[in-house]
């Protein structure tokens, strides 16, 4: 029996590529310097998996900011607005990725969308009618020759191009079929290439298969690899899916003359049956991804073992995989210094997660071991995890308490009669510039080098100056910066009771930006308040209104490690018992505005429209209404959205119930907007005007021009004015002038409608 990794994580162990990027940024790294940090560490993770005796490793599964955007680089896919800027293919590249505004141009970037139902956020490739296809780049024959010649076999991974093209924006008259015979061509290109490089297996990744697929969409697949298929000589081809079962095309996929097809047996509800219904090839290797990539619990291997013994009596040859990607998991455990052995023990990064592929493996193929006895004892003990008085509560949950009352068409009334804001109220998001002595002052207090005092001044001190210039710029509802917080996640995390907290568990987001998700240990619950000294400080700087910030529990769990033993609703309803708690908080003492934010809310939604209810919307829905039912109806909820495709569940996010939603749209050219018209949205709502992610300045011009796209669609009345994001990862160079042009430009707006 084989093992097989799906792919590895990329920012490097201690998150060597995200820094080197960011000097890149800042000018203070050539083009060499990227790339020599770039080659080593595929070389160090390509020996990581050799030294584990994987049979399976992948190359090309690097990047220097997505391998979406990557394969669309590969193939030519590049829109002329990034092309004419004229400059270097580096440069070009991270101008799709970040925007550019510069000497040769100013460009927004491609939109960047959830990749899946994972906290991992894609570039969206672009096309317009006039774009050749046509295989322009080396990279993934570079990367295998680069193995290769230093001792590893690989197989070289690529987004396949079902998935591709669904993935795409087609931004003219064009769309798939147009496009589909070019793109087809290439990958054969590129097939025979990666043969003639001497590649024994080439893995396609396949994801979008997990969707509920059309007669055309079967189609497309079946014409896309029938040619591709046909291409091939000494090269094997793996088809590798993930995120969940391929029900819709299982049987013809299992007749095409693939070599090997992966298929996930931790998300995949239906994997096992459709095995066992329709039985497996015996001319093909059944990757069966058995090893959870996007959770760190332990394996249990007896469960496993017990599913593996299954398919090999099938007479089904197996190679044991990752569910998906190690990409959604930190490093290794062994840059964990201060959590307990006793806890230790129970969890998996990616490095151990190829002990563990090590391990079934050989007791798969029956070799002795203590390796299955140990794991056994491990599953059999009970955690010291469980709150009764949390479970209680949560048992005590009563229908009324998801509703708030009055209905929002009231509440609507009562407050805009108290705040009295002018049409096109301005605000941000929440957090401002982390610079670089917020960081410091916090890293200095974690290392005790500064007392709790020196802390609290120093963070008072940033939030007066903070609301000082949010006043001079001219905002109408104001926030507090978000000083005190490393993440919006981890932050409640460490407030509440309930999570571990990791020191150098990284997790790439998108690009160089990494975040390190709590773990969920035990019973969630809160014991005292966590934000309301901070806002009730920087409402006493101010006359305007001041937003209490809060995390939702949906994005809390979501942007988790969760627990395994219950239920993810049964986790939402104890977070949102402790927010609601905050919520009342903050309520009694004097802010009026509270935003929480479900950033996140889309993220774990069922790829399988059958599933998005019963699943998940039912509960999660459920859960963000427990947390504000208690307000007043002169308290104005908001909640904040972003970076997911959240057109086709407006009905659902409307039943927040909430008084003023904001989404992401800028990068995404405000799409949303026909979606709330077409659902005859009735939340307030602040679609993002500009991009946060991006170091770029937007003009006063461009955002009136998107007021102006908005009105057409959203209510004057209902229209708020606000960026993409919360602006953490930007500097005050940029954030100062862009929020300065974002309320000229609402100010223009209010003239305009003045005048009719």
């Amino acid at each position: 029996m084989k093992t097989s990794v799906i792919g590895f994580p990329r920012v490097g162990k201690l998150r060597e590529l995200k820094f080197v990027t960011e000097k890149f940024f800042r000018g203070e790294a050539d083009v060499a310097e990227l790339e020599k940090t770039g080659k080593e560490i595929r070389l160090e993770q390509w020996k990581w998996q050799k030294d584990s005796r994987i049979d399976f490793i992948p190359s090309g599964d690097f990047s220097f900011y997505d391998t979406i955007l990557d394969a669309a680089v590969l193939f030519n896919i590049i829109p002329k607005r990034y092309k004419t800027l004229g400059l270097s293919e580096q440069d070009t590249y991270f101008a799709m990725a970040r925007g550019y505004q510069g000497a040769q141009g100013d460009v927004k970037a491609l939109a960047m969308k959830k990749w899946f139902n994972t906290n991992y956020h894609y570039m969206v490739p672009e096309i317009e009618d006039d774009t050749t296809i046509s295989l322009a780049g080396n990279k993934l024959v570079d990367e295998y020759l680069e193995a290769k010649e230093n001792g590893f076999e690989t197989k070289p991974v690529i987004a396949g191009p079902f998935t591709l093209l669904k993935l795409i924006r087609f931004v003219g008259e064009k769309g798939t079929r147009d496009f589909a015979g070019q793109l087809c061509e290439a990958y054969c290109e590129l097939v025979g290439k990666l043969e003639k490089a001497g590649a024994a297996w080439i893995q396609f990744d396949e994801p979008y298969l997990v969707h509920d697929l059309t007669k055309e969409d079967q189609e497309l697949f079946v014409e896309l690899y029938d040619k591709i298929l046909s291409q091939k000589k000494g090269v094997k081809i793996l088809l590798q899916t993930y995120f969940g079962d391929v029900r819709d095309i299982y049987e013809t996929v299992a007749a095409m003359d693939f070599d090997g097809i992966g298929l996930d047996f931790i998300e995949g509800k239906e994997t096992a049956a459709l095995v066992e219904k329709y039985g497996f090839p015996e001319d093909k290797l059944l990757f069966a991804g058995v090893v959870n990539g996007k959770n760190i619990w332990r394996n249990h291997y007896q469960k496993t073992l017990d599913l593996l013994k299954g398919l090999q009596a099938k007479n089904i040859s197996v190679v044991i995989s990752t569910s998906c990607s190690l990409l959604h998991v930190p490093y290794t455990l062994q840059n964990e210094g201060k959590l307990q052995e006793k806890v230790l023990k129970h969890f998996a990064f990616a490095l151990e997660k190829l002990q563990e592929l090590e391990e079934l493996k050989a007791l798969a193929e029956g070799k002795e071991s203590d390796t299955l006895q140990e794991n056994t004892r491990l599953f059999a003990q009970t955690r010291d995890c469980g709150d009764p008085a949390v479970q209680k509560r949560v048992s005590e949950i009563k229908e009324e308490d998801f509703t708030r009352l009055p209905a929002f068409e009231e509440r609507e009334k009562i407050q805009k009669e108290r705040f009295s804001l002018p049409l096109f109220p301005t605000t941000t998001i929440g957090s401002f510039p982390q610079t670089a002595d917020v960081k410091a002052t916090r890293t200095a207090y974690r290392k005790k080098e500064i007392s709790e005092e020196e802390y609290v001044a120093f963070n008072r001190k940033k939030i007066a100056e903070c609301v000082a210039l949010q006043e001079e710029i001219g905002l109408d509802v104001l926030v507090h910066g978000e000083y005190e917080r490393n993440d919006m996640v981890e932050y409640f995390g460490e407030n509440l009771k309930g999570y571990l907290f990791t020191e150098k568990a990284w997790v790439q987001s998108y690009g160089t930006r990494c975040v390190k998700p709590p773990i969920i240990w035990g019973d969630i619950s809160r014991e005292k308040a966590m934000t309301v000294a901070w806002s009730v400080y920087a409402q006493s700087l101010t006359d305007k209104p001041m937003k209490g910030m809060l995390t939702g529990p949906v994005t809390i769990l979501n942007w988790s490690f969760p627990r395994e033993d219950i239920s993810l609703k049964e986790s939402a309803y104890q977070i949102a018992l402790a927010i609601r708690d905050e919520v009342l908080d903050l309520e009694k003492n004097g802010i009026s505005v509270i935003q929480v934010d479900e950033a996140a809310l889309r993220e774990k939604l069922p790829l399988r429209r059958s599933d998005w209810y019963t699943e998940y919307l039912d509960w999660a829905i459920r859960a963000f209404r427990l947390v504000h039912s208690g307000a007043k109806a002169e308290t104005q909820i908001h909640t904040h959205m972003c970076y997911s495709e959240f057109t086709d569940i407006i009905p659902a996010i409307d039943q927040m119930d909430a008084d003023v939603i904001t989404f992401e749209a800028s990068r995404s050219d405000l799409t949303i907007l026909d979606s709330l018209q077409e659902n005859n949205f009735r939340t307030e709502v602040g679609p993002g005007v500009y991009d946060i992610h991006s170091p770029r300045i937007p003009s006063e011009e461009e955002i009136v021009e998107a007021l102006r796209k908005m009105t057409q669609k959203v209510k004057v009345e209902k229209l708020w004015v606000n960026p993409d994001c919360g602006l953490k990862t930007r500097g005050i160079k940029e954030t100062k002038p862009s929020l300065c042009n974002m309320v000229l430009a609402a100010k223009k707006l209010r003239e305009e409608q003045a005048n009719g």
